[in-house]
């Protein structure tokens, strides 16, 4: 555990009600891009909400970007930014710049100073005539460039990113993913894009909330590629 690390676990174990999802997790994550794997259901999105501290350990500590996420769960919001799967459920407001704005309000900045903030980050993806736009007349793709406008504008010092592909086309996924490749913050994410995960610094493989593998994803893809074609799901 090194105090440049962004992510501390120290003994960490989540149950959801009476389900057990993590049985007592030690890591530490300081790479610059960090992978998560696993069948649905293994853990993934749980760790990232523990990571942001949407979700609270039932025993142990998570320290994010040197905060902990039960002491200090108010300031990690302004420090990380969380990239949701399904845009609708992180979108609030009717429009756009109303949308980028919030978060800039949030720091205490005046509507005003807020609105100029988002038009400015708009522009910078060539989107400055979206201020106005009602968020509904957007594809999917569109949304999730909304959110993750939303979450860079803020300039969080680590983004967490949840099956952000998920409902994307092929072509729609390409333009987003060279978007996040161009982010200069660490991220951390989960998804079942193995090959963007190729570029990764290290992938970890979770089942049933237990690192299965942990590594370079040259390692850790090959090994999870490998095991689910040997052991493919039965689709009933």
């Amino acid at each position: 555990m090194t105090a440049t690390s962004h992510v501390v676990f120290d003994r960490v174990s989540f149950s959801y009600g009476d389900r057990g999802v993590i049985p007592d997790l030690s890591l530490a994550l300081n790479e610059r891009r960090v992978g998560l794997i696993g069948s649905n259901g293994s853990g993934k999105s749980s760790l990232l909400r523990l990571i942001h501290g949407l979700a609270q350990p039932t025993s142990g500590t998570v320290t994010t970007v040197g905060l902990n996420t039960k002491t200090d769960r108010k300031k990690i919001p302004t420090r990380v930014g969380f990239l949701f799967q399904d845009p609708d459920k992180q979108i609030i407001f009717p429009t756009i710049g109303e949308e980028i704005a919030f978060g800039f309000e949030e720091q205490g900045r005046t509507r005003r100073e807020a609105r100029r903030e988002a038009l400015s980050w708009l522009s910078r993806y060539g989107k400055s005539d979206w201020l106005e736009r009602g968020v509904q007349e957007l594809s999917e793709g569109q949304k999730q460039l909304v959110c993750l406008i939303s979450v860079i504008a803020l300039q969080p010092s680590l983004i967490l990113l949840d099956e952000p592909f998920a409902s994307l086309d092929l072509r729609t996924r390409l333009a987003f993913a060279r978007q996040l490749e161009a982010l200069p913050q660490p991220l951390i994410m989960a998804s079942h894009d193995l090959d963007f995960l190729a570029g990764f610094d290290r992938v970890l493989w979770l089942e049933k909330g237990r690192i299965q593998a942990d590594g370079p994803p040259e390692k850790v893809l090959t090994a999870y590629d490998a095991a689910a074609r040997a052991q493919p799901e039965v689709i009933s």
